[in-house]
C-alpha cells in the first residue's frame, strides 16, 4: 500500500528550507527535557545562571517551530522536585527567571494562541511565582493553537502518588489504568508521541514515567541553549523513520 503525505516547509534563521513530513507523521505531543544549561555555561566560561538565561531564550525558537509544524502539545521540563537540592542562590535565580519569563511572554502567548499549563507540586513555589502561574493560566485559557505545559517542581513518582491519593479521597474502590490516568496532573492531555532530551544524557530523570509508556525517545548531544528549530526537525525526522506498533505487528498496522 502506498501512502502519500503532504509536505510542510520550515525555514531556519538563514532562510534555508527544512522539509519534513506532515499529516499524522507530525508528533501530536512533544515532551522535552531541557538539559545542559550549566555544562554549556561552564564550557563557554559563563556562570550557571547565565546558562539558564540562555536556556530560557532557546525556548522561543522551539515553541515557534512547534507551532509552525502544528504540534498540538509541547511539554517542557523546567524544574524537577529534585532540583530543590541545588545551591540556594541557583534555585532563587531560577525561580526569578521563571517568574520573569511568564511576565515577559504572557502577551505573546495570548497573541499566538498558546494555552499555558503547569504540572507539578505548585505549593512548593513561592507565592509570587504561584501568582504569575495562575495569572498566565487564566490569561491564556482561550488559546487554541497549541498547549504549552511546563513542569515546575515536578517529579513523576510524586505525581503518581498524588494520583493515588486523589483516588483514595474520591472513594475509588478499584485501581485501574484509566483511574490513575484520570487523576494525574496531565489529565486530559494525550501521552507524548516523542520525548527529546538534550545534552547527551540518556535517561528519563523521573519525568512523565506513566505517560511515556509508548513514547519514542530521542537523545541529542546538543546542549539546550544551542537546541533550535533545526535540531527539532532532526528529532522529528528520526521519529518519522520509526514504526510505532503499540504491541502489535507491522502487518496489523497496514
Amino acid at each position: 500500500m502506498i501512502v502519500f503525505y503532504e509536505l510542510q516547509s520550515l525555514y531556519n534563521e538563514t532562510g534555508q528550507q527544512l522539509i519534513i513530513l506532515m499529516s499524522e507523521k507530525i508528533p501530536r505531543h512533544i515532551a522535552i527535557i531541557m538539559d545542559g544549561n550549566g555544562r554549556w555555561a561552564k564550557k563557554n566560561g559563563l556562570s550557571r545562571i547565565e546558562g539558564h538565561r540562555r536556556g530560557a531564550a532557546a525556548i522561543d525558537d522551539v515553541v515557534e517551530a512547534a507551532m509552525d509544524l502544528h504540534v498540538s502539545y509541547l511539554t517542557l521540563y523546567a524544574f524537577s522536585e529534585e532540583n530543590w537540592k541545588r545551591p540556594h542562590d541557583e534555585v532563587k535565580a531560577l525561580m526569578n527567571l521563571l517568574r520573569m519569563y511568564l511576565i515577559d511572554k504572557r502577551q505573546k502567548m495570548i497573541s499566538k494562541g498558546i494555552r499555558f499549563m503547569v504540572i507539578g507540586d505548585a505549593k512548593m513555589l513561592s507565592s509570587e511565582l504561584q501568582q504569575e502561574v495562575k495569572t498566565t493560566i487564566n490569561a491564556t485559557s482561550l488559546g487554541n493553537k497549541m498547549t504549552m505545559i511546563v513542569a515546575l517542581s515536578y517529579g513523576s513518582r510524586q505525581e503518581i502518588c498524588r494520583s493515588v491519593n486523589r483516588m483514595i479521597s474520591s472513594g475509588i474502590k478499584q485501581v485501574t489504568v484509566e483511574a490513575i490516568t484520570d487523576n494525574l496532573d496531565t489529565k486530559g492531555i494525550p501521552d507524548p508521541d516523542l520525548l527529546i532530551r538534550t545534552s547527551g544524557e540518556n535517561r528519563i530523570s523521573n519525568f512523565l514515567l506513566w505517560q511515556l509508556a509508548y513514547t519514542e525517545l530521542y537523545f541529542s548531544n546538543i546542549p539546550w541553549p544551542e537546541f533550535d528549530k533545526e535540531q527539532l526537525v532532526l528529532a522529528i525526522q528520526e521519529y518519522q523513520r520509526r514504526e510505532r506498533r503499540f504491541g502489535m505487528i507491522s502487518e496489523q498496522l497496514s
